[in-house]
């Protein structure tokens, strides 16, 4: 175990090395602020994380290393508008393999863990995701060892398996709960009045997402497995909401991915037996989550066309989103028995200039037409699927802003005629 004041990376790195960091509210800061002080000096340099809040990577800051990541999210986006973020378009499932077949290169992994237990395990702490298949692959591990992070159930880290400790003791990136908006509240209504007692619910974080949890309160035994996860978790849990006790699998354990909030919520994850964080080998894969019965999947998008095409990724020539696990929550959702799968987004954007029910997408297809369920709006539920490309429309317009209805109407002529 070494002090990050004596970490000298030239000495452990090599020109050309392919760089795997943990994401989210799991990223290494203290290894990151290292890499973008000494990266230069080392030269040739590539790296990969999927998201990142810690706002340290900035097009003058990261200008020794190549990034790459799966999407704009969280504060990746100013990489994008400066042309120095790489996208790869890939589901979240799939990094963790992509890693290992060494398609995501990794000849280095730097990760952030909590201290060892009494057996020399660290947790992987607020990150499960991709991290083990990153240590695994990579010729060299350097883990953060944070005394600050919650020692977590799930995914462990060997002591045996890290090369490089580098002890610190600081305050993880944090996410406060976004400011929610009357219009999130609207949306939130209409989607959580597919969540009935018994539910188990996939969500992300964000104000709908929040605002969606604050209206479950009189349910009973909800359910969790979701690939991340806020501080509205807690209180539904300390409320005697989520009691998991109705699921088929992991029943009386919310099964998560990454914890994305506060020190609330990790002080509350900390040895807590109550959650289990997983990789994403199991947040995501189709055979468990086809075990789930009333499984309710919430997810959101930039846009949706008059079919019901789904992009969560690009407006244009700004890069805003990412795949993410969009599409294997979305196909889980739509036929899990009793479950539901909604794409949750509010009717415009720019301050009501443009409508986000579109006659054609203006980036790719996150999510396909024949996969899409329910389509929520401040302006209500478009329930599609198994209903016809014509009375998709018709749906997709009804939940329109009223403003841009007639012109919808007018773009889904040949729809209505031809019936595709």
């Amino acid at each position: 175990m070494i002090d990050a004041a004596a970490l000298d990376l030239s000495r452990i790195l090599r020109r050309g090395d392919r760089i795997v960091f943990g994401q989210a509210c799991g990223e290494p800061t203290t290894l990151v602020e290292a890499l973008i002080a000494q990266g230069q000096g080392i030269g040739d340099l590539s790296a990969f994380i999927a998201t990142s809040f810690s706002g340290l990577f900035t097009p003058e800051s990261a200008a020794s290393v190549a990034l790459s990541s799966m999407g704009a999210i969280g504060a990746l986006r100013s990489m994008t508008r400066a042309g120095k973020l790489a996208i790869i378009p890939v589901h979240v499932s799939q990094i963790g393999p992509l890693i290992t077949a060494d398609i995501i290169g990794c000849d280095v992994a730097m990760i952030q863990v909590s201290p060892a237990d009494a057996d020399g395990n660290h947790s992987c702490g607020l990150i499960g995701d991709y991290v083990r298949a990153a240590v695994e692959k990579a010729r060299v591990v350097i883990a953060e060892v944070n005394e600050a992070v919650p020692y977590t159930p799930g995914e462990l880290i060997p002591a045996s398996a890290i090369d490089v400790a580098v002890h610190v003791s600081r305050a993880p990136v944090e996410v406060a709960p976004a400011k929610i908006g009357e219009t999130d509240e609207i949306i939130a209504r209409h989607c959580a009045a597919y969540i009935g007692d018994g539910s188990v619910i996939q969500t992300g974080v964000g104000a709908v997402p929040d605002a969606i949890l604050r209206l479950l309160g009189d349910r009973k035994d909800l359910g969790v497995h979701s690939g991340m996860l806020g501080d509205g978790l807690v209180e539904l849990v300390e409320a005697g909401v989520i009691t998991n006790a109705r699921k088929e699998v992991d029943a009386g354990i919310s099964i998560n991915g990454a914890l994305i909030g506060t020190r609330r919520l990790y002080d509350w994850a900390d040895r807590n037996p109550a959650i289990r964080m997983c990789t994403t080998s199991y947040t995501h894969d189709a055979a468990v989550l086809g075990k789930l019965s009333r499984l309710v999947t919430i997810n959101s998008a930039l846009e949706v066309d008059l079919t019901g095409q789904v992009n969560a990724e690009q407006s244009g020539a700004a890069y805003l989103g990412g795949t993410g696990g969009q599409v294997d929550f979305v196909r889980a959702g739509a036929r899990s028995p009793g479950g539901r799968s909604i794409i949750a987004l509010s009717a415009t954007a720019k301050g009501g200039a443009i409508s986000k029910i579109v006659s054609a997408l203006s980036g790719p297809v996150t999510t396909a037409r024949s996969d899409v369920d329910v389509i929520v709006t401040e302006y209500g539920a478009a329930e599609l699927k198994g209903q016809m490309l014509a009375e998709r429309a018709r749906r997709l317009i009804a939940i329109a802003h009223p403003d841009f209805r007639e012109g919808l109407e007018r773009a889904a002529h040949d729809i209505f005629q031809r019936g595709f």
